[in-house]
């Protein structure tokens, strides 16, 4: 049995998965991937890759199809299982925020291409980057992505990435796409694209008939979200930072598409739709806490989760929260109070079963 087929099925036979055949038609990719870096030498980093010998590139993995079908999962476990010693997973917001954040530093000092300094420092510790949710979203990453994963592949670093677009609708839409399209041709050519098509949503199915409004927040709602959180993530979760023109708009806990927050980590900051239209593009669950009693004291943050919660209803993110109060009695006086009935209404919808289908 290979190595991945024999990691899968040992997860199957502890009950922590449950054999799914489109899961399984995937992992003989994996496996060919663990053959094809084991035969073959480590990347190495040359001086601004002028003397760096470039290598037949392995063909790395790209995984898409809709929420909840098992590509981090499957992810997760090859980054297990991989026999690489320089292997990284990193979910693809952070580590594009890693890179601009690179290219500040590198900019300070005298060099003409700052991207030679950031991807030598990639290459030099990396044979394997396994990247969560690949989505272009931001003009800056756009322009400079194609470049450095050309310099990546060019050097042998095996990527696998998960994301919920085939390659071509990456940045659909988005400013001078055409400089873009040439990262597209790039992933069509370094990567096996692959779809997940399923009908299952096992993310779905776990809050499916399950309640995901409490009220009121307490010692005991904050229990069951700790529960909830851990349940669908079932791993580290390190914070989440999102670029959104120029700013860090920061998910203290995230994985896998599942974010956590407080409600004054999103809504006590002076935030705006476009930060929220990203957390919404982040994340398909969402675990919002301590959403408190709304009114004059506290206009501008209820103005701010009233922003939150139309991006998450107009992106269909499940959303599980704890509340002062049921969502008809969360706002009741003051300026606002009669808009918010709208609000109350979508908060209602979103606890509906089958909502973010």
């Amino acid at each position: 049995m290979s190595l991945m087929a024999e990691a899968y099925a040992a997860q199957v036979a502890a009950g922590n998965l449950r054999a799914d055949a489109v899961q399984e038609a995937v992992l003989p990719l994996f496996d060919r991937l663990i053959t094809d870096m084991e035969a073959r030498p480590a990347p190495k980093a040359g001086l601004f890759g002028l003397f760096s010998k470039s290598l037949e590139p392995v063909r790395g993995i790209y995984l898409w199809g809709g929420v909840g079908r098992g590509k981090s999962m499957l992810m997760d476990l090859f980054h297990e299982v991989a026999p690489i010693e320089q292997k990284r997973r990193v979910h693809f917001h952070a580590f594009m925020q890693e890179v601009q954040d690179a290219l500040h530093e590198a900019r300070k000092g005298e060099v003409e291409d700052a991207i030679l300094p950031v991807a030598e420092a990639i290459i030099a510790e990396t044979q394997l980057l396994n990247f969560d949710e690949m989505q272009i979203t931001d003009i800056a990453d756009a322009m400079i992505v194609g470049r450095l994963f050309e310099r990546l592949f060019a050097a042998g670093v095996a990527v696998v990435t998960t994301s919920n677009r085939v390659p071509g609708d990456l940045y659909k839409d988005g400013l001078n796409r055409a400089l873009f399209l040439p990262f597209i041709d790039l992933l069509d050519q370094r990567m096996v694209v692959h779809e997940m098509a399923s009908d299952t949503d096992y993310r779905q199915g776990r809050l499916e008939g399950e309640q995901v409004y409490f009220a009121p927040a307490n010692r005991e709602t904050r229990a069951v979200m700790r529960e909830i959180f851990a349940d669908l993530t079932r791993g580290e979760t390190p914070p989440l930072d999102l670029a959104v023109k120029g700013r860090k708009v920061t998910i203290p806990a995230y994985r896998n598409g599942v974010g956590r927050a407080r409600f004054h980590d999103l809504c006590g900051l002076p935030l705006g739709p476009a930060d929220f239209l990203a957390v919404a593009e982040a994340c398909r669950v969402l675990v919002l806490e301590d959403i408190p009693q709304l009114g004059r004291s506290n206009f501008n943050e209820a103005k701010r989760f009233v922003t939150l919660i139309d991006a998450l209803y107009e992106a269909r993110v499940r959303l599980i929260c704890s509340a002062a109060a049921k969502p008809e009695f969360l706002y009741v006086e003051g300026e606002g109070s009669f808009e918010f009935e709208r609000t109350a209404s979508r908060l209602r919808e979103m606890q509906s079963e089958g909502w973010g289908k």
